[in-house]
């Protein structure tokens, strides 16, 4: 870790470290995450595609990294920025160490950087493009390979992250539980999602984002399922109108940016956050039951309220007048109040904006997968 290296912003802050991954470097969105763990699945998570990590908490790679905390088959964010990076390699359960699998990987990193340094200006001035970038690389050099880049508004990345075609999955035979069916408009789905799904007798179909409805409903799924994934949802119109053309034909569910697509396919707009929701320890309130969960978040957009504001001042079920009925808000963000899920009244189905997966983070979420599949096979 003897190599200069830095970090630059669009805006012109830069802040010094050393190199610790592969000798090369990468220009993107740079967000943060306040998550404690599960830096392998942040890094392979394909949410992250087109972003650059910096992880709030100091120490980064001490139990090394395992096939099992893949999210997905390769690594989607583009570069790892770390306070105190370590490369241990002989952790319980660790196949190889975190630093040499970034090298390894081609993906640059960065540590001994003041990342509360960079957080707080992230949080004062909003994500924005930035890049990690090599001592050797003269800043005038790195300003133009940032200014290259595009902006993450407007940007369809969904289509980097989709299958080819469709990937048929079975779910766990349970004696006594009926099987189900679900049609996933794949727009960057993670394991953990698919493992959850599995473990309650559904057998899954994942879909390229750009398949349209009837290809959707050829072999009469009992529902559609709508995934995480990267991007801004208003550059998605296309899966939006695929959207449009199921919802009433069948129960429709949506996690992350699948949220986000289901909301806009109904009818309501959304809008870019000032620096998104990284980590795992944000609080929801679900409103059904008025408890609290700590959640696992990473997203970047969100749904505006039915006053056209970003914010929700209560916690009441207030109500949205769609394209396809009444929707109702069931969960609220407790830090901004932003809109973290709603349920369609007049037809079925409903959203969770973050990740009830918990791949990684708290368990407390995982309840919603009981809720979507008991709904779907009992039709709410």
């Amino acid at each position: 870790m003897s190599r200069d290296a830095y970090v630059l912003l669009e805006d012109g802050a830069r802040f010094d470290g050393l190199a610790c991954g592969a000798d090369t470097h990468a220009v993107g969105e740079i967000v943060f995450t306040t998550s404690m763990s599960g830096y392998q699945e942040a890094m392979t998570d394909p949410s992250y595609a087109g972003q650059l990590i910096t992880f709030t908490y100091p120490q980064i790679g001490n139990y090394g990294v395992s096939e099992s905390a893949m999210e997905s088959s390769r690594i989607h964010a583009r570069a790892a920025i770390m306070r105190a990076a370590v490369d241990y390699g002989d952790a319980p359960k660790a196949e190889q160490g975190w630093l040499s699998w970034l090298t390894e990987q081609g993906v640059p990193a960065i540590t001994d950087l003041d990342t509360r340094a960079l957080v707080r200006h992230i949080r004062d001035e909003g994500a924005m493009r930035g890049g990690v970038f090599p001592g050797l690389i003269a800043e005038s050099e790195a300003r133009e390979l940032i200014a290259a880049e595009p902006s993450m508004e407007g940007r369809d990345l969904a289509r980097e992250v989709s299958p080819s075609g469709p990937v048929p999955l079975d779910g766990a035979r349970v004696e006594g539980v009926q099987r189900i069916r679900i049609a996933m408009i794949d727009t960057g789905v993670k394991r953990s999602i698919l493992g959850q799904f599995a473990q309650r007798s559904v057998d899954l179909t994942l879909y390229p984002c750009t398949y349209g409805p009837d290809e959707l409903l050829a072999d009469d799924p009992d529902a559609v399922f709508l995934a995480n994934g990267p991007g801004d949802p208003a550059a998605l119109d296309y899966v939006v109108d695929t959207v449009r053309g199921v919802v009433g034909k069948k129960p429709v569910y949506g996690i992350c940016l699948g949220h986000q697509l289901l909301c806009r396919a109904v009818g309501l707009e959304t809008y870019k956050l000032p620096f998104g929701h990284h980590g795992a320890n944000h609080p929801v309130k679900d409103l059904t039951t008025g408890k609290t969960e700590i959640t696992s978040q990473n997203h970047g957009f969100a749904v505006l309220g039915p006053d056209g504001s970003g914010r929700i001042e209560g916690d009441e079920p207030v109500r949205w007048e769609t394209d396809f009925g009444a929707a109702e808000l069931s969960h609220v963000n407790l830090y901004d109040r932003t809109v973290e899920g709603l349920t369609l009244l007049d037809v079925q189905g409903g959203t969770i904006q973050y990740h009830p997966e918990a791949g990684p983070g708290p368990n407390d979420s995982l309840y919603l997968f009981d809720r979507f599949v008991n709904e779907i096979r009992n039709g709410r």
